[in-house]
């Protein structure tokens, strides 16, 4: 799945400027898709080329207009075909996976510096899919079923790192870190 077509998604909810856009996918997806403005605002002109979106100007007191994108009947088809022919992969992208692949190589006080900002970052997570459909008061079933799996996969991933993190600072202390030692 690409932005354009999550963009056509967010925009079923309501129409969107590219910064609300952006807060949606922040508090909605951010346990799973991550896109930024860098990719958001590009898509959205595409799909305004495609006409598969509408963009109004909308004048604001003392600020530039703002730019208010609408989902059009095209931009409908498109995200159903999109829906019916998407397989259900899941693709993990993680940094913090790489990271710990390697974390034999890493020193004890890295790896801990590690482990202890994921757990952090989890926490936000389930912090953001608590209060992700608060504001718009459109959560529906299925939003419910992803928020429901992000929150048993994050606890569990999190767990894990609390319940193994003194065993693997042991080990990393005893291993004392190879690269560590290059200089």
């Amino acid at each position: 799945m690409d932005v354009k077509t999550l963009c056509l998604g967010v925009l079923t909810l309501r129409d969107m400027t590219g910064y609300e856009i952006k807060k949606h996918f922040e508090q909605s997806f951010a346990h799973f898709f991550v896109a930024g403005y860098g990719s958001i605002y590009p898509a959205l002109s595409e799909l305004t080329r495609a006409e598969l979106v509408s963009c109004q100007d909308v004048a604001q007191d003392k600020r530039p207009d703002k730019k208010v994108y609408r989902i059009t009947d095209a931009g409908r088809g498109q995200l159903a075909t999109a829906l019916a022919q998407t397989p259900p992969r899941h693709k993990v992208r993680s940094e913090f996976l790489v990271l710990m692949y390697f974390a034999h190589l890493m020193t004890p006080e890295r790896l801990a510096q590690v482990l202890d900002e994921r757990v952090r970052d989890i926490d936000g997570m389930l912090e953001c899919i608590d209060n992700a459909f608060e504001d718009q008061g459109q959560r529906s079933p299925s939003h419910d079923l992803v928020a429901g799996l992000g929150h048993v996969t994050l606890r569990a991933q999190r767990d894990y790192i609390r319940a193994n993190r003194d065993r693997w600072l042991e080990s990393a202390q005893a291993d004392e870190a190879p690269l560590s030692k290059v200089g």
